[in-house]
């Protein structure tokens, strides 16, 4: 199992518009250290092979606009607001190619948890898949 924590607020893929292929300069900083982190996770072992289960945390930070009170009964509570679960797991996913596995098509079972917690982060668990579940 490789895990990636990436401290921070999370970022989410942005969509593309026109034939032009821009990619904001916060979302490549993030795309950049998620390579970095994986490089470092995987620590020299060969990309992982076959099919693959991923796990995506993202946890926000607590608006600092509530009350104490709300604050601390809103952590760990799943997060219902912006950006959609499926864009958050994409920028990951799509970051780790070519680093943990060679193409993010080898993702055949995934989890995406959004929650809010004292310290905004991703986690990224990448595990192969046991022969024996299929």
């Amino acid at each position: 199992m490789i895990t990636i924590t990436l401290l921070g607020e999370p970022v989410a893929w942005a969509r593309t518009r026109g034939r032009f292929r821009f990619m904001p300069a916060h979302q490549r900083n993030v795309v950049a250290l998620l390579k970095l982190k994986a490089e470092e996770a995987m620590n020299g072992a060969t990309m992982l092979d076959g099919p693959l289960e991923l796990e995506f945390l993202a946890v926000f930070g607590v608006p600092e606009s509530w009350s104490k009170k709300r604050r601390a009964a809103m952590l760990y509570r799943p997060v219902t607001k912006r950006p959609d679960f499926d864009n958050l797991a994409k920028l990951a996913s799509d970051a780790l190619n070519g680093i943990v596995y060679k193409d993010d098509a080898q993702i055949a079972e995934a989890s995406i948890r959004k929650r809010y917690g004292p310290q905004p982060k991703i986690v990224v668990r990448v595990s192969a898949l046991d022969a024996a579940l299929q």
